[in-house]
Parts: C-alpha cells; structure tokens; sequence
C-alpha cells in the first residue's frame, strides 16, 4: 500500500482514503500560495469597479441624472471599467457597473441611470 503525503509540507496523511493534507493549517497555506496571483489581480479589479459604482451612485441618487464627463473624471471615474453593456433597439449604448449605468448623449455629458427590476 502507498503511503500518501500531505499536498503541502509532505508529511504522511492519516485518516480518510481521500484526504489531501495533513492538517487544515496545510490545506489553507497550500490553497492560499496557489490562488495568491490570480486573487491579486481580481481584487484589484474588483476594487477598481466598486469605485466606480459609488461614484455613479453618489451622483445618481434618484435613478436618472444628467452630468458633464469632467465631474465623473475629477471623482475618479474609469471609463474603461464596467460590467455589461446594453444595446436599445434605437442603438443607444448604455454601459453599467452593476446595477448603475451610463449613456454618452454628446457634448461631454451622461445620462446617469440606475437598472430597474
């Protein structure tokens, strides 16, 4: 019978035929030093993304509101961030950060909206 070893420090494993690792000490550092890269980069993005939905939300508090693009880039505002775009049957072009959306109408303004239900 092979004795298995633990994932992380390579210690043998006693117990149940399926177990990995040794301990829940070994489990958490081993998973933690696999996933560190990819979670820096999401909660980079992540970060950079709730920014901009509180900005939009800061100057949308009733649902719908027109700007200037200046105050939105004096906030901090990343227009290259959002979550989804939706397209009208007219072809106008919202993008949202979440549920908080916004429509270039010319002239350096938005319309600011807020997704409904």
């Amino acid at each position: 019978m092979v004795e298995k070893r633990c994932l992380e420090c390579g210690e043998p494993i006693l117990g149940r035929s399926d177990k990995k690792f040794c301990s829940d000490y070994c489990r958490n550092a081993y998973n933690n030093r696999k996933n560190k890269a990819g979670s820096n980069l999401i909660r980079t993005i992540n970060n950079r993304l709730k920014k901009n939905w509180r900005i939009l939300e800061q100057f949308n508090p009733e649902g719908k509101t027109k700007i200037h693009k200046s105050k939105l880039e004096a906030a901090g505002f990343d227009f290259n961030l959002f979550t989804s775009i939706y397209t009208t049957k007219k072809q106008s072009v919202y993008y949202f950060v979440y549920d908080q959306g916004y429509l270039d109408i010319g002239n350096n303004f938005y319309m600011l909206v807020k997704r409904q239900k």
